[in-house]
């Protein structure tokens, strides 16, 4: 799982490309997946509006560096709250193309786990993708 996230990779082959731009903060291009992976052949959105549910997962991802940050604060820190609170706000606005890559990715992984038969490193295995689309 944290291979495919932060590898931007197939959960189920770790293979292809999940997001068609490798940079996150392509702003143009940043919402461009590819539909289909392009080595098992995974259908990516199962179905119309199947990444309303990553919302959660982006969700708490956030709630994640804002905790961080937050015991940072409190322990190290010690800034005033106003700096924090401007701080902090950036912080969450300049990794929030990564969280969104993130959040796609690890809501592909409850859904399709990583399978051995469909990676490459499993040469043995000669196999028509199309079958397996979705």
């Amino acid at each position: 799982m944290l291979y495919s996230t932060f590898g931007n990779k197939c959960s189920r082959c770790n293979e292809g490309d999940v997001f068609k731009c490798k940079n996150p903060y392509n702003l143009k291009r940043m919402f461009e997946m590819h539909t289909h992976c392009s080595h098992c052949g995974l259908k990516y959105e199962k179905e119309t509006s199947f990444f309303y549910g990553a919302m959660y997962v982006s969700y708490a991802i956030s709630s994640g560096w804002f905790m961080i940050w937050y015991a940072l604060q409190n322990y190290l820190l010690n800034w005033d709250l106003l700096i924090f609170a401007f701080f902090v706000s950036g912080f969450i606005l300049a990794v929030s193309p990564l969280t969104l890559r993130w959040s796609r990715i690890i809501w592909l992984n409850f859904f399709y786990k990583y399978k051995k038969e469909f990676s490459k490193k499993n040469k043995s295995t000669n196999f028509n993708t199309s079958q397996y689309a979705s």
